[in-house]
């Protein structure tokens, strides 16, 4: 009997010591890999999570076409910028990769209506699964996507993971980036958005399918003025100058 035992503890010695290893190794990998560091000069040609649509559209038979536009974020509005970070991660030049803030509060909601999503993500979260993972909610992808983080932000700059951001964010069903985004909804580039287009682009970002920006969805009418207000009130937007910039536009005051 006592030799069993100790067989068994033997076992389970082996097996927790199998376990522990394998989990190491799993850490260490993705402390090496990907290579972010690559993502300092070149621009992906085509992220995981765009593979994930493209399997789910063929799944469904449907044939539609990625539209991604690469543009420096010198070449994106002003008011773009600004909006994406004051609606997806207001804290994104001072955090480190984490806001533990809006991490706990989703937490707790989450707690409180019993549906487990982990939410929270900053922007550089956002970039990682855009860029190597999927929209899976699972533990496992969580873990993979901190440590991805946590390298991403030690190698690349802040100015640089918005960039990718920019770039790679869903705006639409096969829309990608905020250059296509701009085109498809605006007919003009992202550089020539006004605050109030730079406001409902922003507003749809946490469900770019369910929400359209050329839709009439209260919820995104009232993001956006959300947005827009919040813009107006740090001075970023001053709306009396946007009014005469408008006008001029339109022709509506004359020439000397």
């Amino acid at each position: 009997m006592l030799a069993r035992r100790k067989s068994r503890f033997s076992l389970l010695k082996f097996s927790i010591t199998i376990i522990f290893l394998f989990v190491l190794g799993w850490i260490g990998y993705y402390l090496v890999f990907p290579d972010v560091s690559s993502l300092k000069k070149k621009n992906p040609k085509k992220t995981s999570f765009m593979e994930y649509r493209e399997n789910q559209w063929k799944n469904q038979g449907k044939r539609i076409k990625i539209d991604i536009r690469w543009v420096p974020i010198s070449a994106i509005s002003p008011y773009l910028v600004k909006a994406v970070i004051i609606a997806e991660d207001d804290k994104f030049w001072s955090h480190k990769g984490f806001d533990f803030d809006a991490i706990q509060k989703a937490i707790e909601k989450d707690i409180k209506e019993g549906k487990p999503r982990f939410g929270g993500s900053t922007i550089s979260q956002q970039v990682v699964k855009n860029l190597y993972l999927t929209p899976s909610k699972s533990p496992v992808r969580k873990i993979k996507e901190a440590i991805i983080t946590w390298r991403l932000e030690k190698n690349l700059s802040k100015k640089r993971i918005l960039e990718l951001y920019l770039n790679v964010a869903e705006w639409g069903v096969g829309i990608f980036g905020a250059e296509a985004a701009s085109m498809r909804y605006f007919n003009k580039p992202s550089r020539d958005l006004d605050p109030l287009e730079a406001a409902r682009l922003a507003a749809i970002l946490p469900n770019p399918i369910k929400y359209r920006v050329d839709g009439s969805s209260r919820y995104v009418e009232r993001r956006a003025q959300i947005i827009y207000d919040i813009m107006v009130k740090r001075g970023i937007v001053v709306p009396e100058y946007e009014d005469v910039i408008k006008d001029k536009d339109e022709g509506s005051i004359p020439s000397p």
